[in-house]
């Protein structure tokens, strides 16, 4: 691998990562119905409703976004390292996209595919764009997902975003950005009530429910990153930002374990949600408590450790000091 002259590192956003860790949380409670549940949710049901209005579509649009942050990020740090970074990242995109065909033989609703599509062909060829070209082309791509009845049909349009938020250094000068993540989080929570409303009145409706989704996941993230620089944030993010620095693991392994776990708890062929949820916690509960132990040991998680070995080919440093944080500034994909 030819190199280049290296930039001063970027400093891991702790931030990020427990945005990360939080959308983990929400993406669990919907993967679980498509992966064990096959009595689908109806809207008719109370419990299916609240998941629906509250958690449904808030927390995909939030990994999306920070997949396009991450791809950035890769892209600059890889710029320290070859004179052909995107060529690494092709390889990235690709071995992500192994790593989806994998995961879909056991969740059908997977997105590590579809995101490794995406970043080929969107995202790849708007890393030349110029900024001015790159946001509008960001904007125009999100309100056609919309327009088109979201899902990942939203994908292109959250990538060119994080891409964007990085390339404007938002993301370098987040720590500074108190008052505009206040007055965005004022707005998205201003804007998701009568949103959440109108998705309710019309569930059938694509058009409102993505944009109630899309709402909420502002509101979310922006409301999460706010806490964050409290007291009882900063605790918080101490179990969040792992489970965020982990997140392809955990992503892969909650699969597994909601494949195993569901049927001996009587979910396959049920439509038992609050059971359902009792599963998530335990999982995420259990994935706190490994990734926490886990990165106090190691630089990366198992299947971060493979992705970046794959990716660089050559073989990462496993160790990490205790008490020394990974030099790896960069967020890991959903």
């Amino acid at each position: 691998m030819t190199t280049t002259t290296a930039a001063p590192a970027r400093a891991r956003v702790d931030a990020l990562d427990a945005l990360r860790g939080f959308a983990l949380c929400g993406i669990l409670l919907v993967n679980i119905p498509w992966q064990i549940i096959t009595v689908r949710m109806t809207y008719d049901a109370p419990a299916a409703r609240l998941l629906e209005l509250t958690v449904h579509g808030r927390f995909f649009p939030i990994f999306s976004f920070l997949f396009g942050v991450s791809f950035a990020l890769f892209l600059d740090s890889a710029a320290t390292r070859t004179r052909h970074p995107r060529v690494v990242l092709l390889r990235r995109l690709v071995v992500l996209g192994l790593f989806g065909l994998a995961h879909l033989q056991l969740h059908s609703g997977e997105a590590l595919l579809p995101y490794a599509i995406v970043g080929i062909v969107i995202l790849l060829p708007a890393s030349w764009l110029p900024r001015p070209v790159l946001l509008a082309l960001a904007v125009l791509a999100l309100a056609g997902g919309v327009l088109a009845g979201g899902g990942t049909l939203l994908i292109p349009g959250l990538f060119l975003i994080g891409l964007a938020a990085v390339r404007y250094g938002v993301i370098d000068t987040l720590a500074q950005r108190r008052t505009s993540i206040a007055v965005l989080c004022g707005l998205s929570v201003a804007g998701v009530v009568p949103a959440t409303i109108w998705q309710h009145a019309a569930p059938a409706d694509e058009v409102a429910v993505t944009v109630a989704g899309l709402l909420g996941a502002i509101a979310y993230g922006t409301g999460l990153l706010l806490f964050l620089r409290t007291r009882a944030g900063a605790a918080v993010q101490r179990v969040l930002a792992p489970l965020g620095r982990m997140a392809l693991t955990n992503y892969l392994t909650a699969t597994l374990i909601a494949a195993v776990a569901g049927p001996l708890i009587g979910l396959t062929h049920s439509a038992h949600y609050g059971r359902m949820v009792l599963l998530a916690c335990a999982v995420l509960a259990a994935q706190a408590v490994c990734s926490h132990y886990w990165l106090a040991r190691h630089r990366y998680g198992p299947a971060e450790w493979l992705w970046r070995y794959a990716t660089w080919l050559t073989v990462p440093r496993a160790e990490t000091p205790r008490g020394t944080p990974s030099p790896d500034p960069l967020p890991t994909a959903r």
